[in-house]
């Protein structure tokens, strides 16, 4: 095998070398203008991103041969990496078909501005670090800026599919069945397709919230930085230090802090404090709006649908809101006092077991609790489900489970009352199976079989 594949990647590194050599020839001899001459335009594709995914491809395909040519491909890590590989190239094809895109207007808006020294847009709801950092790619042009964040993103899911694999390793699962688990979950996703073809920042924080939890405790400095990064990019992690805190780490709680202003620190020596205003602003806004799209599917969306129909006062429905949404609070923390008890997700004896127990029932709280819930937000609960698998014995269980999991990452989005809610429905199923399932510290008996016979198969 070492042979061949060695043959194999002298003959892509031929081929790699007269295609840079071509490119190079088109340049000297015709400027840029002359690649219009070589390279055709199809109809209905963005051209630069198909150009990068072929390139991308290509590449992952010389990184294969390397890593069969060195004999890194065992039959112990050959689904792991076999499953990289393939995610690499599936979702290459798919989002080199797509010739338009959401959401990275909004952020192009948003840098532009801040480069200009102006107030953030309206349609700007983070805190300002993303907007800083992004805004001294505002000179590439739109087509520029789009093309460096939809790379961006792909690396990112390649991360993400990398540090699930690892977390799930984490938690206790085996490394070939956090593997297939892992390239299942990846091949068929609505919310994260949602989240690359919007060009949405989810990725990014989830690996930075990854991050952290596998980080935690050996490196407690990185630990409270990711997190602390995740939380300027998106609020709503801000959450999970209920979880961090359950640990009495106040070394931990002391470099978060200091993260947390040191970020601000840098945002306001580069733009001053008026984007930090302009986002609390572009928040309270959000927060009091009145629209109501079917594939929102926060609470304030279902209740301010629903309650013109009762003739509720628009006074009711903000009560409604707060109380479903206190409700679901308290709920959270029940069913996360539960699992820190029971040792539901992590059961070892070391430091961070009480953090790791708590994490996947605050990510439910922490995508449901915000003003608008979108469909890629369902990326984040990706630990809430997964971890799941540890616990589920019944059938009726596992057709729940099923149908939950159906209604958050399978179904494709669409907008018909109330049927496009399931994503609403969907978290709080799962809260409940959580509690349900959460007596005992022991997994379940098909989880343990299961990862028996995945590491037997190790030795045939």
């Amino acid at each position: 095998m070492t042979r061949a594949a060695r043959t194999a990647f002298l003959l892509w590194l031929a081929i790699s070398i007269l295609v840079g050599i071509s490119l190079l020839w088109i340049y000297l001899r015709l400027g840029e203008d002359g690649f219009g001459v070589y390279i055709q335009q199809p109809p209905l594709i963005n051209l630069p991103v198909t150009l990068a995914s072929v390139a991308l491809a290509w590449l992952a395909a010389g990184a294969l041969l390397v890593l069969l040519w060195a004999g890194r491909i065992r039959r112990d890590n050959l689904l792991s990496i076999g499953g990289f590989f393939l995610i690499t190239w599936v979702y290459l094809n798919i989002l080199s078909e797509r010739f338009r895109y959401g959401d990275y207007t909004y952020y192009f808006d948003a840098a532009t501005k801040l480069y200009a020294h102006q107030h953030l847009p309206g349609s700007y709801f983070y805190l300002p670090l993303w907007a800083t950092l992004i805004q001294y790619l505002a000179p590439l042009g739109l087509d520029g800026f789009f093309l460096v964040l939809w790379l961006l993103n792909f690396f990112s899911l390649l991360l993400f599919y990398v540090l699930l694999h690892r977390a799930l390793q984490h938690y206790g699962f085996s490394s070939q069945l956090a593997a297939l688990v892992t390239v299942l979950f990846v091949l068929a996703n609505a919310p994260l397709l949602r989240t690359l073809v919007y060009v949405q920042i989810n990725l990014h924080v989830l690996n930075l919230i990854l991050l952290s939890l596998l980080l935690y405790p050996r490196y407690s400095f990185l630990s409270a930085l990711c997190l602390a990064l995740a939380v300027h990019l998106k609020t709503s992690p801000a959450v999970l230090i209920l979880a961090f805190l359950l640990e009495k780490d106040w070394r931990w709680l002391a470099w978060f802090v200091l993260s947390m202003f040191g970020i601000a620190g840098l945002t306001v020596a580069t733009n001053g404090i008026t984007p930090f205003l302009d986002s609390l602003r572009n928040v309270q806004d959000l927060a009091v709006s009145g629209d109501t799209i079917f594939h929102d599917t926060s609470f304030d969306s279902f209740l301010r649908f629903v309650g013109p129909i009762l003739r509720l006062s628009p006074k009711w429905i903000q009560a409604l809101i707060y109380a479903a949404k206190a409700l679901l609070l308290a709920g959270t923390l029940a069913v996360m006092v539960r699992c820190v008890r029971s040792r539901a997700f992590f059961q070892d004896d070391q430091r961070g077991r009480s953090m790791l127990n708590a994490v996947p029932p605050l990510l439910v709280v922490m995508t449901l609790a915000s003003p608008i819930v979108w469909e890629h937000h369902g990326i984040f609960l990706a630990l809430s489900f997964l971890l799941l698998l540890k616990r589920l014995d019944q059938p009726s269980d596992w057709l729940l489970f099923g149908f939950a999991y159906l209604l958050e990452f399978l179904l494709p989005t669409f907008d018909f009352f109330p049927w496009s809610y399931g994503r609403l429905l969907a978290p709080l199923i799962v809260l409940w199976l959580m509690w349900k399932t959460s007596k005992s510290p022991e997994p379940s008996r098909i989880f343990n079989k299961l990862s028996m016979r995945m590491e037997k198969s190790l030795e045939i």
